[in-house]
């Protein structure tokens, strides 16, 4: 697996390796352009790139043909919008104590508007609206997402989202993920096996397969934070909250756990707006019902949950994040709808998915054109 979770004071993450790049000790602090293949030749990274293109074509392939199995739409989706997925670090200030949200890229003039446009990141909202239409029950895109953040080692200022929408509820969307994932790995090492082996080795490769082929554990936030005070005795986990959930827990549970895992009920507030309320609290927290999917030795892959039903739930959760409800009408509104029914999604970080699939050390070594947050090159 591409990473492990290091048990010293600083949780430090080291890569692996596989047939092209040499390990890590420490990735968390390695740059993108300080980390050069084994065999350095203009020819294996010209083989390298066609491998990754071959990779990344067959999981779009796949993709397609698992949502047209299931009759599902394809949505075309903006690239622009007045409408985040993650609002709180634009409209809701300092009223929140903490969240995932990541901040949106802002576009600073669209011609004579004296609105606030963003570049989408995510299409969610949109392939909500798209279930509006009374015949259409399940939609998917596959879509560039922006975020203002600094890449490193998992993130990519740019990416690409597989999304999906469907008339289900939260459980039989877990299902759809899961089926999904297992359906574009199955795919890529059928048609694909000499291009994974460029990058694997036959043992790396079996234990791929092995990982697929277990079953998932399913945990709560709450249990996974207790699992990882039980393996550490660190008093951080005590605290019911995503801060003290990154990457290097992530890792780390997957390791404890021996494979890929779901891990759901996350704070309601820590986490996008529109996930719907759950029945249940912990430690005074609403839960959200959501899910997110995290591949073993490495991080999430998928983040899913069912969305609000209620349009005064949604209202009030509107209030929180001070969304400027002018600019959110059509989906506010959406729930007054005759056609309306309860949805849920997800998202599936496209590049995030190759990384884990080829041990590349950086997510910018598994895509052919890295977009981060230093000028686009090439």
């Amino acid at each position: 697996m591409p990473y492990k979770a290091n048990l010293d004071n600083n949780k430090t993450i080291s890569y692996s390796w596989n047939k092209i790049f040499a390990p890590i000790e420490n990735i968390q602090f390695a740059s993108f352009q300080d980390i050069q293949p084994i065999d350095n030749s203009s020819e294996k990274r010209v083989q390298m790139l066609n491998h990754l293109a071959r990779l990344d074509n067959a999981i779009f392939q796949a993709t397609t043909t698992f949502f047209i199995n299931r009759k599902a739409q394809w949505c075309n989706v903006p690239i622009t919008t007045l409408m985040i997925s993650s609002p709180w670090e634009v409209y809701a200030g300092q009223t929140l104590n903490y969240t995932t949200d990541a901040l949106p890229i802002e576009i600073p003039q669209w011609f004579e508007s004296n609105k606030r446009i963003f570049l989408s990141e995510s299409s969610q909202l949109y392939l909500e609206l798209a279930l509006c239409e009374a015949n259409i029950d399940e939609v998917f895109s596959i879509y560039n997402s922006f975020r203002k953040e600094k890449s490193d080692f998992s993130h990519l200022t740019e990416f690409q989202h597989i999304e999906f929408e469907g008339k289900v509820n939260f459980e039989e969307n877990i299902w759809i993920f899961s089926d999904l994932f297992k359906f574009i790995i199955g795919y890529v090492m059928e048609h694909n096996q000499e291009d994974l082996q460029f990058f694997l080795t036959d043992e790396q490769l079996q234990e791929k397969k092995d990982i697929i082929n277990k079953n998932m554990v399913r945990l709560s936030l709450r249990e996974a934070l207790n699992l990882l005070y039980d393996d550490t005795k660190d008093e951080v986990y005590k605290e019911f909250s995503l801060k003290n959930f990154g990457s290097w827990e992530e890792i780390r549970l997957g390791e404890i756990l021996r494979g890929n895992y779901i891990v759901h009920s996350f704070p309601m507030l820590q986490i996008p707006f529109y996930h719907d309320v759950a029945d249940e609290e912990i430690e005074g927290h609403p839960l959200a019902k959501n899910a997110d999917m995290i591949l073993h030795g490495y991080r999430e892959v998928i983040g899913s949950g069912q969305r609000i039903r209620n349009k005064e739930v949604l209202l009030q959760k509107a209030n929180i994040f001070n969304l400027p409800q002018e600019d959110y009408l059509p989906y506010l509104s959406s729930r007054d709808g005759i056609n309306y029914a309860t949805t849920s999604g997800f998202g599936v970080g496209r590049q995030r998915l190759m990384h884990w699939l080829t041990n590349q050390p950086m997510i910018t070594h598994a895509t052919i054109f890295p977009r981060t947050h230093l000028i686009p090159n090439p």
